[in-house]
């Protein structure tokens, strides 16, 4: 078996893909949820429309941070880090890392 000299994509790609890590926040119910995807805009539809058993409650949910990994594993690896910050150290994290947040103990910085 061989590959074609032009072969890019395919199975190559499937071991460098993308992932997402974010931070989202509900006023419905004041609380910020943690999570990585390969798809973020899909991921945040999928919490917004009720299909994820652990953010149905908090419908709906606003993005309010996220970054970019090369893969699965450092994704998950700040994902495991994040989820193990306090609510406090939470928004510490979003502050030192983007303009402002939402929620009613974040003021943006002047």
């Amino acid at each position: 078996m061989s590959f074609s000299a032009d072969f890019t994509g395919g199975i190559a790609s499937l071991f460098h893909m993308r992932c997402f890590v974010y931070i989202l926040y509900s006023e419905s119910i004041d609380c910020f949820y943690k999570g990585q995807t390969a798809d973020i805009c899909e991921r945040l539809k999928r919490h917004n429309q009720g299909y994820e058993k652990s953010t149905k409650r908090g419908v709906p949910w606003k993005l309010v941070w996220y970054t970019e990994k090369p893969n699965r594993s450092e994704a998950a690896l700040l994902e495991h880090k994040l989820k193990n910050l306090s609510r406090s150290k939470t928004i510490e994290f979003i502050k030192k890392n983007i303009d402002g947040v939402v929620g009613p103990d974040v003021t943006p910085e002047a």
